[in-house]
């Protein structure tokens, strides 16, 4: 037997290696993605409030478009990005994220500094087409690596962290955009529309906008290629003994998913007592070191492989497509304001000297309801991760969005009410940014498989369809009233998405207490077969997957998709499919 003092010497060290090991992951890793995101923010129409900052300096009017080609060049983008969401996130788990984001990167920065040149409608729709292309699964391949580095209830602050940089995007551009507006003032305030020669010879406050922002994209992407590691294991940043405990705290960690509920119940109540006075990261990293008996150790912490397996079964998978639908509905407010803020403030100011409000004050005014939004976002996913639920405080954000709509319709939209106005924007912004990281990160901690994982949150990614929606709601004819139709239609998508998720919670909780029922009919040596290769007494079911194979042999020449469909259908339950998996709500 150890000696008491020994035990406690390597308890200590472990937990000294636990948190050396995180704080290089939090310093070193995290902040350089939450800054690949933040550019993303910056350069990305739905995100960055870019093309909305570049119109409050009367982009359209320079180029000699109307305003509602501005809509229909924020439609196009979102039109590819979201479509081409699932198939950007295959392609980054196949090639692996350290090579495909930041090359998509690059290109992307270089179309948006192109859009300095603009002269043309086909043009704007080109760049903004080519954008969407190149972001189209950043955000889903980007969750999906940094998962690969965090255990599931450090993973929703960490998130928010990442996510946050929405938040702070659209503070930053707001900035950027005072900045720039203010050093290079607009031809349009000063001369007026008509007759100025400077409109022609001077560079306009949206041209240096696009220019800036392009130029910095461009140089974090090439320090991408350099900094980032496929896996822990690989970690420059990390000595040899970090990364295979980084490694296997990771591993561990995922393969408690595959315990029936008492056990779960079980291991959860032994650590309260053993490992008491420490923080939930703690004590969750210090129970995975109970690793289950069969556990089929998958290869959980590299950026890169995809199984056909995979590929079926994230889109055969019903649950999906509930999240995706609310999804859309409760991001709609987020793509919204990211894009349009701008214009919706500009009605609440005084004007200048001439027919508009001055635009470095409209873009300075966007900042602090995205501040807001960053704040709220990491108070709700510290709640989140440290009480180990997900839906309550999603519910939660989506009741502050609420409330901030209410106020928006109610109030009136006069000069006068200007201030109130503004104060419930930022209501409304402070709960924007919560529903869709944590949506995130209960599909990240409730799919094993980092395949899978990747292609599922890939489908969410459609959730950017809220973006085209936005874009036809805020429509330029509402502005002289002050937006009132569309924040109406908007607070419709926010309470239907509500009644989604309160779906939602009801369907898992029915889904645990049928496998756990299932589970009490079932002896030990079938329970280990289960949680080992998913072979339990329960026949799987693959119905679908054999309708698709003889579809395919009627036709004789398609014998790869036959093959490649067998290979999906092979094996036994992987990941959540399993009965022993339990769902985290």
């Amino acid at each position: 037997m150890m000696p008491p003092e020994d035990a406690a010497d390597i308890a200590h060290h472990d937990e000294e290696l636990h948190r050396r090991t995180l704080r290089k992951l939090d310093f070193l890793l995290l902040p350089f993605l939450a800054l690949l995101f933040l550019f993303n923010s910056l350069d990305k129409s739905n995100q960055g409030l870019q093309i909305g900052n570049a119109e409050s300096a009367h982009f359209t009017t320079d180029i000699g478009l109307r305003r509602s080609d501005l809509n229909t060049a924020v439609a196009l983008f979102f039109a590819f990005f979201v479509a081409l969401q699932p198939a950007g996130a295959a392609l980054g788990r196949k090639y692996g994220m350290v090579v495909w984001v930041p090359s998509c990167m690059l290109l992307w920065g270089v179309s948006t500094a192109l859009h300095t040149w603009v002269r043309a409608r086909w043009q704007l729709y080109t760049l903004r087409i080519i954008i969407g292309c190149l972001e189209a699964g950043f955000y889903p391949v980007t969750v999906s690596y940094l998962s690969l580095f965090y255990t599931r209830f450090e993973f929703g602050r960490r998130l928010s962290l990442f996510y946050g940089q929405a938040a702070v995007g659209g503070a930053l551009g707001g900035i950027i955009s005072y900045l720039v507006f203010s050093h290079f003032p607009d031809v349009h305030q000063e001369h007026g529309d008509e007759g100025d020669p400077e409109l022609d010879s001077r560079w306009q406050s949206w041209q240096v906008l696009f220019l800036l922002e392009g130029s910095l994209t461009i140089i974090v992407a090439v320090v991408g290629y350099l900094w980032l590691p496929h896996s822990v294991e690989t970690a420059w940043f990390l000595t040899p003994e970090e990364r295979v405990f980084a490694s296997q705290r990771v591993i561990r960690d995922r393969a408690t998913q595959s315990e029936p509920a008492a056990a779960q119940a079980s291991a959860a109540e032994d650590e309260h007592h053993e490992y008491g006075g420490r923080d939930e990261e703690s004590r969750g990293l210090l129970s995975s070191s109970r690793t289950q008996s069969g556990f089929k150790a998958l290869d959980v912490t590299d950026d890169r492989g995809l199984s056909p397996h995979d590929v079926v079964s994230a889109f055969l998978n019903i649950r999906i497509w509930h999240i995706l639908t609310i999804n859309i509905l409760a991001a709609v407010p987020v793509y919204a304001f990211q894009v349009f803020l701008p214009l919706v403030l500009a009605p609440l100011l005084p004007s200048s000297t001439s027919d508009d409000p001055d635009p470095a004050l409209v873009n300075l005014l966007t900042a602090p309801p995205y501040i807001f939004g960053a704040i709220m976002l990491y108070v709700f996913a510290s709640w989140s991760d440290n009480h180990r639920i997900r839906i309550l405080p999603i519910l939660c954000g989506l009741a502050i969005m609420a409330t901030g709509l209410v106020l928006v319709v109610a109030l009136p939209t006069t000069v006068a009410w200007a201030v109130p106005r503004y104060i419930a924007l930022n209501v409304l912004l402070s709960g924007t940014f919560i529903a869709s990281p944590l949506t995130v990160a209960w599909i990240s901690g409730n799919t094993p498989s980092p395949g899978k994982r990747a292609l599922l949150l890939g489908i969410n990614g459609w959730g950017n369809l809220a973006g085209v929606i936005s874009a036809f709601l805020f429509d330029p004819k509402y502005e002289d009233s002050g937006y009132i139709v569309p924040f109406w239609w908007t607070l419709a998508c926010v309470s239907a998405a509500a009644g989604g998720y309160v779906l939602l919670w009801r369907n898992l909780k029915a889904e645990n207490a049928r496998r756990e029922e299932i589970l009490e009919k079932w002896d030990d040596e079938e329970i280990e077969m289960e949680k080992a290769d998913g072979r339990g007494p329960l026949e799987q079911d693959h119905r679908i997957v054999r309708v698709m194979i003889d579809s395919l042999r009627r036709f004789g020449r398609l014998n790869g998709g036959v093959e490649w469909l067998e290979e999906a259908a092979q094996g036994g339950r992987e990941g959540e499919e399993k009965m022993t998996f339990v769902y985290g709500l």
